[in-house]
Formats: C-alpha cells, structure tokens, sequence
C-alpha cells in the first residue's frame, strides 16, 4: 500500500496510525462465532444508503475488517442512475489532484482518466460509480478507501447477515418495505444497525413518534432484540479523517455489547446503551435547533452574543421536550447537548439555515440537497411541531394556569414551522422569537418542566 510501512503483524501508517492485523482478526472471530459462522462461511455485511455516514461506515469497515476477504464481505448499496454534475466533477478533480496517495491510487487501478474526462465535460460520471473509488457524493472533499457497490437492492441484502441503515428517515419506509420482499423465506432475520437520526410523525390512533428502527421494525419484521441505533456527536467527514470521536450502539444486550467491541477503534470509542428510542429521537431533536442556529449565525453576522441568547432558549426547550419523551430525562442532558453543539459547529442542518437565511438556498429546493443530501431537520420540525400542538398532549401554562398544548411553550420550534412549513413568515422571524420582551426566561421553561408530571410515555408508544 502506497504510503505505508509494514512492521511485524502491525503497518504503520505515513500519519501515525497503527493498524494491528491480529486485534481486528480476533474481533472478527469473536462476532462471526457469535453468529454462527463456520469456516468458509463468509460474514456479510451490507451497508444500504451511501450518505456522508453511511459511506463513512462502510469504509471504516472496509479498512479494519476487509483483508479478511475468506471472512468477511462489505458492500455498499446505493441507486444507479445520479449523475455528477459538472462543477462537482470539476471540484472532484482538484480533491483528486491535491492528494498524492489517491492519485497514485487511480492511476494504479486505471481509474484516473474517466475524471479528467469528466473535468474536460467529455464524460458524464455517475454516484455509484465514484463511490467504487471511494468519492461519497455529499462528501467530495473526504475521500475514502474504494468500495464495493451494489446497485440492485436485492442483490445487496438477500443473504445480509448485518444490515446497516444509512438512510434518511423520509426513505427507510419505502426502502426497508421493498427490502422485506427479498425476505420473505429467510430462516432468521438479520441483525439491523440503524445511522438515521430522523423522525417522523403520527397522529392516529394517538399522537406518537416514528424512528427509522421502528420503521424498520413494521416493514420487516425483524425482532426488536436484533436492530440497533448507534449515534454520537460527530461529523462523518472527521471520524474518517480520524478525529477522536465517540457514540453510542443502543438495543438488546445480546447484540449490542459484542457490536460495539466490534466497531471500537482507538480513535472512535463505541459505548453501549439498553434505551433505543429515546436516543434515537433526541438524535432527531436536535437537527431542529441546529436550522435555527444557522439562521441566527448568518442573520447577525456570526454574533456570538446572539449565538449565545439563541443557545440558552433552543437548550430549554429541548430539556422541556426530553421531559415529555422521557421518564428520567435527565441521563439524556450529556448526549443530547454533545450531539447539539457538534451539529451547530458543522454539521448540515446549521449550514442549511445559514444558506436559507443568507438566500443562497430556496425553501422551494426541498430538503434533498446537492453536495449535501437530506437536510432531516426539515422534517423533525414538522414532526415535532405536529406531535407538540396536539390538544391531547395539553400541559398547564404556568403563568395563565390554563391548559395548552405542549408547543406553546416553545417558541423557537413554533417560529421554525412557521418559516419552513407553512411559510408564512420570513426568515427573520427567528430573530424576533429571540427579542420577544414577553418570552419566558429559559431557566423557567426548565424549572417547569423539572416540576411538573409532563412524560407522556404514549408519544413513544411506551405502555
């Protein structure tokens, strides 16, 4: 390998990483006879959707776990058919350029010239395509190890002993409905391992939420103790950069605690946790906010004073939302305001509230943006200001003592709605949800919520 020296059953990397060949050799024995692996019977692991984390995933995979080719299979599934535009092409051939080792890389596999015809607008290069070399679409400037990619669904995960969901919520329905087609005559069902951090919303027979693994769960069939989420505070791009980062794998402890051994490396630490739902939803939540906090950047010039103001009341009203999902919700305080700053430093959801407040972006492009992929705040507000305005879910207003419901006590997410849904205001609006001289101060919306019976364990569908 170009840029590497081997030692020993150890290669050092040119960046100083350390790859032990015998420590993932035997962390891959202890998963596969956990699932019943014999000699000559490959692991197969599939990863379907090729977003930012999901291709970050499979080629973290790929890079500890893929030279044990008689042990273990990685794949990736994505559509066929998106092409690369022009100006991506043009930009992907700079990243191409810029790096040495993926140069040496493309020209090793005869790969170069298809992008420097692409760079020339003599070719048309498509997603799939460059994911084989290892270019993630929404993540052109990180690229990643090649990859191999799946365009036929059921080729990919037919026979998948682990499939990782690296969807947005608005998709996982659809795909994960088609994917139980293929089945149907299995024996036993997977082990499912889900990166969405999206919600979504129903209203009937009671209000509740929807997560991608529960999504998963009616579309399948695959039993709860077989699926997890694992999420953290951290930005895809860095994780594969190597950046110290951490998350955490949530489900049944059979599986959990050996996966999260599994996908352990010295620089993203994995922990474990029984609560599935809550912390996939507060993964949801938090997108929310990160919109707003964009918008609030670019409004007023990057203040940090305004950051600040804006900071105090979205954490309010979310500890004020975790005391209506959760029964002890302050064990979620720690994770949720982690994964909250990462995404206003850098993730999507903050740089699209920063493009729609500068007017760079339209509200009428959607929420599937280019470069970037699903903005899934877009959604979670809809979800949350639904779930929060039902007359079913009423609290006590502290100061009227009247009933009200729920997002009444939480004007940013109302002023959200507002702007991004109905659009019937305009994006300054958020800053006048911040100036409102009759907004209530953030620590009262906390010590509401810390005083009163608000949990409503039917929003999560908990008994």
């Amino acid at each position: 390998m170009v840029g590497s020296i081997e030692v020993a059953n150890h290669k050092v990397y040119l960046n100083g990483a350390v790859h032990n060949h015998n420590g993932f050799e035997e962390k891959l024995e202890e998963l596969r006879k956990l699932l019943g692996k014999v000699d000559g019977d490959v692991l197969r692991i599939v990863c379907v959707g090729a977003g930012a984390w999901g291709s970050v995933f499979a080629a973290l995979l790929q890079d500890s776990y893929g030279q044990f080719r008689d042990k273990v299979q990685i794949r990736i599934w994505r559509r066929p058919g998106r092409a690369v535009d022009r100006a991506t092409a043009e930009h992907l051939f700079e990243v191409i350029n810029s790096r040495e080792d993926v140069l040496r890389r493309l020209i090793r596999r005869c790969a170069y010239l298809k992008y420097v015809e692409a760079r020339l607008g003599d070719r048309t290069l498509y997603a799939d395509e460059i994911l084989k070399d290892g270019f993630c679409l929404n993540m052109i400037d990180t690229p990643l190890c090649p990859l191999k990619v799946v365009t036929n669904l059921q080729e990919a995960v037919w026979d998948a002993d682990i499939v990782v969901n690296g969807l947005p919520s608005t998709e996982t329905q659809e795909v994960f409905e088609e994917i139980s087609k293929y089945w149907k005559e299995r024996i036993s069902m997977p082990i499912v391992i889900s990166l969405a951090k999206g919600i979504e919303a129903e209203l009937d027979p009671v209000p509740h939420i929807i997560t991608p693994t529960q999504m998963i769960i009616r579309a399948t069939g695959v039993p709860v103790e077989n699926i997890l989420y694992l999420g953290g505070p951290n930005i895809a791009s860095e994780i594969y950069d190597k950046e110290y980062a951490n998350a955490r794998i949530c489900g049944a402890e059979k599986w959990r605690i050996p996966l999260a051994k599994f996908l352990r490396q010295p620089y993203f630490i994995v922990w474990d946790n029984s609560d599935l739902v809550t912390h996939e939803v507060m993964g949801g939540l938090k997108n929310v906010y990160a919109i707003g906090a964009g918008m609030i950047a670019a409004l007023t010039n990057e203040s940090a004073t305004s950051k600040s103001v804006y900071f105090a009341h979205c954490t309010s009203e979310m500890i004020f939302i975790t005391h209506l999902l959760a029964e002890e919700p302050e064990k979620l305080a720690g994770p949720l305001l982690a994964d909250t700053y990462v995404t206003l430093l850098k993730g999507r959801n903050a740089w699209y509230g920063q493009m729609i407040a500068k007017g760079e972006l339209s509200l009428d492009l959607g929420d599937s943006i280019s470069g970037k992929g699903t903005i899934q705040g877009v959604s979670a507000v809809e979800a949350f200001y639904e779930l929060l305005s039902q007359s079913s879910l009423n609290v006590l207003h502290p100061e009227d003592n009247k009933p009200v419901a729920p997002v009444e006590l939480c004007p940013i997410l109302k002023t959200l709605y507002k702007i991004l849904i109905t659009r019937e205001q305009g994006v300054r609006a958020i800053l006048q949800a911040l100036r409102d001289e009759n907004l209530n101060d953030p620590r009262d919306r906390i010590e509401i919520a810390q005083t009163h019976a608000f949990y409503r364990p039917s929003l999560l569908r908990q008994p």
